[in-house]
């Protein structure tokens, strides 16, 4: 088992800087995902780790031993490719075993280990094929059995799902988080799916531009993201952001768009400002007086089965420049709901649901007042849900 530490990790290639001072210690046994947008160094970091790329500046750590300038060979590592990188030449179990056979093993000692490596993922009936006359479920299985087979210090998986359907992948998933649990060896996982980051790691690793915006369980990045990149990559349908300013008038403090007003902590700095409401915030009915109340023309319904998407107009407020587009937002209902385009109904959505990030992007975490302090939150131009809305574009 293992643990691992990045120290200040920096990668260039020429001009171009792709990672910038990572730092991350990984835990023994734990299963980190590396998540974000393409380009963001994600891939480049674990192939730093594997040996594979040289750092241009720092660290790496293994078992708190500098393995920086280590063979790749010779760090004890095991990578699962997102293409799989078998040999076509072989069968399945000289893949599995190979691994074995560099290091000169009895040939029934690595009969023996390939047989229970494929038997635990259920390919032992596999074993005399050719990768080309496998699935691409079989062909990924058969790279976590030559995985498992060499028995490494920690697990590597680079998108290791990104060539399956839906359905495969759901289950690859999670074959793949019970084997790691079982066996308990330490995981460093790369995707971009977020789902797959969500459901699979102990602790998310969010990076955006070479950079680590946040880390924390997945739970952890969901309710409370530091960003406004983290709180729109992470969920599906992703964090309705609406763009406004935070005013200073009249002895109050107030988030203000186009359509809607927010009343907030008087130590929030003005300026511009962005508020964040998770779909499944917003919740159809008047709510609490203290919740922020919404007005919504409803524009599209999505029936999902187990949850409806439902996608919303707000209205601009009159004092609104005319050329003001409506506010549009998502919201998430569980089971099924009877609505319909042209619908206009009242949402709400508790205080401590919403999440106000500044100028930086970065959130603001005392701005949102408690309910106890909390003003008339007002929708279109003051007459909250008693007012008709009167226009939708």
């Amino acid at each position: 088992m293992a643990t691992i530490a990045f120290n200040n990790i920096c990668k260039s290639f020429g001009e171009n800087q792709v990672v910038r001072d990572f730092n991350l210690t990984i835990e023994d046994g734990e299963f980190v995902v590396l998540v974000g947008p393409s380009g963001c160094g994600k891939t480049t970091s674990l192939r730093m780790l594997a040996g594979l790329e040289a750092p241009t500046s720092g660290r790496i750590a293994l078992n708190n031993v500098d393995i920086t300038d280590v063979p790749s060979k010779a760090r004890e590592l095991a990578m699962v490719f997102q293409s799989y990188a078998l040999y076509p030449h072989m069968s399945v179990a000289d893949n599995i075993g190979f691994a074995l056979s560099l290091q000169k093993r009895p040939a029934q000692a690595i009969r023996a280990e390939v047989l229970a490596a494929a038997k635990r993922l259920e390919i032992d009936h596999l074993l005399a094929r050719k990768p080309r006359e496998l699935s691409g479920g079989q062909r990924q299985r058969v790279a976590v059995a030559r995985a498992i087979v060499r028995q490494p210090q920690a697990f590597l998986f680079d998108e290791p799902l990104s060539n399956l359907d839906a359905k495969l992948r759901h289950s690859a998933r999670v074959e793949i988080r019970k084997l790691q649990q079982q066996l308990g060896t330490t995981a460093l996982y790369v995707t971009h799916d977020q789902i797959e980051a969500m459901t699979m790691a102990d602790r998310i690793v969010v990076m955006e531009g070479g950079c680590i915006r946040q880390v924390g369980t997945p739970m952890e990045l969901y309710m409370h993201p530091n960003s406004v990149f983290v709180a729109s990559f992470l969920g599906a349908p992703p964090t309705n952001c609406i763009a406004g300013e935070v005013v200073h008038a009249a002895g109050s403090v107030q988030f203000c768009s186009d359509s809607l007003n927010l009343a907030l902590h008087p130590e929030t700095p003005r300026g511009p400002a962005t508020l964040g409401i998770r779909p499944e915030s917003l919740q159809p009915g008047e709510g609490m007086a203290a919740h922020l109340q919404l007005q919504g023309a409803v524009r599209f319904v999505e029936a999902l089965g187990a949850e409806t998407l439902v996608d919303l107009s707000i209205a601009r407020q009159s004092g609104a420049p005319h050329q003001a587009p409506p506010t549009e937002l998502t919201a998430r209902l569980p089971g099924h709901h009877c609505l319909t385009s042209g619908d206009i109904l009242p949402f709400h959505v508790a205080r401590q649901d919403l999440r106000l990030f500044g100028s930086d992007g970065n959130v603001l975490a005392d701005a949102i007042k408690t309910p106890d302090h909390a003003a008339d939150e007002q929708m279109g131009d003051g007459g909250g849900l008693q007012r008709a809305v009167a226009e939708y574009v």
